[in-house]
């Protein structure tokens, strides 16, 4: 089947966090339209692809995306026309080559992925099927357990939280519609138990998480897990961390912070290994900077009762995962397709991940839109888990509904069982 790139269009729309994103919409031949715009993180990694923005001062404060925009449409445009809409590699090879450098830079990453996501969307209605079902090549047999960000660390009044996010794993059912119940009604006791703790209610985070009521990382997953020991789901739903131990870390002194003070890379490694000694934590993610490599190898040997995820360290970068896998840095990395900026590189670190016995967790940013291609990767791949924010806002909530259409529309699907994969 042959289908060709006829058009290629663009504008500017705000992400979830009101922030200006380029959108792109993409036609061919028999009528297929795919839509694509590049989420963007709030904690990024320095050696993801990079994101352009126009930084006039005076419209959006600096972030519009007006460039990118027009190289969408006068650059990249041109380009792809006549080109082929199921040849996704050489389409994305294509945008690299007339970008030209190391990080995406001169088109912008964001403008790259915005493209790459809409010829993939196309593709998909070409077939007349859904993008999951594309990638899968086949009907799904299992959608992922969602992983929720529940308590949101960082800098507040009075204390920093150094780790960020704080989730529950509902994975005790082989039902996602269940599952997701379950994290729900967990996200709603919450609200009480840390009420009662603070004595008013607890605030809203950036996140759209609960804000941190502790420094202390076990004060807080002891009030999570009397939330859900309160509803009923004790041992049916574990807990994970997402460090982002890069934002707390001092180059200076190559400390981090930890609890108020300044903590080496070994110390917060010990710290970790004794918060899996006393929950049950599936995964703990960028424990370490995205620097520390040595830190990083010593955690997998330490962590044994965890899996240990890179994200900042491994940027859904071919070559960094490659380096992670021979250091043995981590037993598996958080999958962000905007990071390097094509779905031909991030599907290609996928299946390096894949063929080495990693596990590709993949996850939305906190500057997400509507219909991220992310879903159609977690659902499409088959992955055992995936990260979602917390049950609040629209943009998460579709996530969610998105799983169980996708698990309703095919007969014989179900909930993944992620209990070989445990490590407590």
């Amino acid at each position: 089947m042959e289908d060709r790139i006829i058009s290629v269009r663009a504008q500017q729309i705000i992400d979830c966090k009101c922030r200006p994103a380029v959108e792109v919409e993409i036609q061919t031949e028999s009528g297929a339209i795919g839509r694509g715009a590049a989420p963007t993180g709030t904690s990024v990694g320095m050696h993801e692809s990079f994101v352009l923005r126009d930084g006039d001062p005076s419209t959006y404060k600096g972030l519009s995306v007006h460039k990118a925009v027009d190289h969408a449409v006068n650059v990249i445009g041109p380009a792809l026309i006549g080109m082929k809409v199921f040849d996704q590699r050489a389409i994305d090879q294509k945008m690299i080559a007339l970008d030209g450098t190391p990080d995406k830079h001169r088109l912008g990453g964001n403008t790259i992925y915005s493209v790459s996501i809409a010829v993939f969307r196309a593709a998909a209605a070409a077939r007349a099927i859904p993008l999951y079902e594309h990638i899968a090549g086949r009907e799904i047999s299992t959608v992922p357990v969602p992983c929720f960000n529940v308590i949101n660390g960082g800098r507040y009044e009075g204390f920093t939280q150094a780790f960020n996010e704080f989730l529950i794993v509902p994975y005790g059912t082989d039902s996602i519609d269940y599952s997701i119940e379950m994290a729900v009604a967990v996200f709603q006791k919450l609200a009480e138990v840390l009420t009662d703790y603070l004595g008013h209610k607890p605030q809203v985070a950036s996140a759209y998480g609960y804000a941190a009521p502790s420094d202390d990382p076990e004060v807080i997953l002891a009030l999570m897990q009397k939330a859900i020991d309160a509803c009923g789901f004790t041992d049916r739903i574990a807990f994970a961390l997402d460090c982002a131990s890069s934002e707390m870390y001092d180059r200076q002194t190559g400390r981090y912070l930890l609890k108020g003070r300044q903590v080496s890379s070994n110390e917060l490694v010990a710290y970790a290994k004794s918060l899996t000694e006393k929950f049950n934590l599936v995964f703990i993610e960028d424990l370490l900077d995205e620097n520390d490599w040595t830190g990083y190898s010593h955690a997998v040997k330490e962590l044994t009762r965890t899996i240990v995820l890179g994200d900042d360290l491994t940027v859904t970068n071919l070559e960094l995962l490659r380096k992670a896998h021979e250091t043995r840095a981590v037993d598996g990395f958080v999958l962000k397709p905007n990071q390097v900026g094509t779905i031909t590189e991030a599907m290609d670190a996928y299946r390096f991940a894949q063929a080495h016995g990693m596990i590709a967790v993949p996850s939305g940013r906190s500057g997400g839109v509507v219909d991220d291609v992310v879903m159609d990767f977690s659902v499409g791949l088959e992955v055992p888990f995936q990260k979602n924010g917390a049950p609040r806002s629209g943009e998460r909530i579709e996530k969610l509904n998105f799983l169980m259409r996708a698990n309703a529309r095919s007969p014989a699907c179900r909930l993944y069982d992620i209990s070989p994969l445990l490590r407590f």
